[in-house]
């Protein structure tokens, strides 16, 4: 299973100009395990922002959608420079601010 969902994960990556990828599936199965997998075998870097009960988030993501201020505040939120070319972005729990999951048609 593991391979298979890295494969996966490579495909996706490997793709110009891909969109954000949103992982479904029952909880505890690991899909957060597998995103910081992830992140440490192909990124640079891991901005991981866990959104349950995040009222900092909530606020961020309340305003608009003006990705260059959401970007500011996530590199605040986790301390990591994010940069496209080398940072996985991983939302945990994105489900609990609805604006924060809307928000992802606009990164690319």
């Amino acid at each position: 299973m593991e391979r298979h969902a890295m494969h996966y994960l490579d495909t996706w990556r490997s793709r110009r100009g891909h969109l954000p990828l949103v992982l479904r599936g029952a909880r505890q199965v690991g899909k957060t395990w597998l995103m910081r997998e992830f992140g440490k075998l192909r990124y640079a870097k891991t901005a991981y922002v866990n959104f349950e009960g995040n009222e900092r988030m909530q606020q961020l993501f309340g305003m608009d959608y003006n990705i260059p201020r959401i970007l500011a505040g996530l590199r605040i939120e986790t301390g990591i420079d994010i940069r496209a070319e080398d940072t996985l972005l991983v939302f945990d729990e994105v489900q609990e601010v609805p604006r924060a999951l809307t928000s992802l048609k606009y990164f690319q």
